[in-house]
């Protein structure tokens, strides 16, 4: 099984919180296995943001999914904002842009079922 450094988008962390069906076996042992799993710190604001707004409710706080999902937090840097800044408008959410820029600087896969981060050539583990 190839070992690989993951970024987990907003609704995997959200399924792995729910033990969703979504996610498959071959998924679940990609990332069991993996080298390396992060977090971004903009996934974290994302998903507050939706807490906040009352969108969204989480089994228990994301803080203790690092722990809990054995994941590593990946802070915002200006080289990924940098890089944001010069992706093509495939897609709007800024998020998204975000995560398509860290795992571009960071050589770190994508893990999504947004096919259309794809565009970006960024490596991705649909979902």
């Amino acid at each position: 099984m190839s070992r690989g450094r993951y970024l987990l988008d907003s609704h995997i962390l959200i399924w792995l919180d729910k033990g969703s069906e979504r996610l498959k076996l071959p998924v679940l042992e990609r990332l069991r296995f993996a080298e390396q799993r992060y977090l971004s710190a903009a996934t974290a604001w994302e998903l507050s943001l939706k807490q906040a707004a009352g969108k969204l409710t989480l089994q228990k706080p994301i803080s203790a999914m690092l722990g809990a999902f054995n994941l590593l937090e990946l802070p915002v840097t200006i080289r990924h904002g940098d890089q944001a800044a010069l992706l093509p408008l495939h897609h709007s959410d800024p998020f998204d842009r975000m995560l398509v820029a860290q795992a571009l600087v960071e050589g770190l896969i994508l893990v999504t079922a947004d096919q259309e981060l794809a565009q970006y050539g960024v490596p991705v583990l649909l979902v």
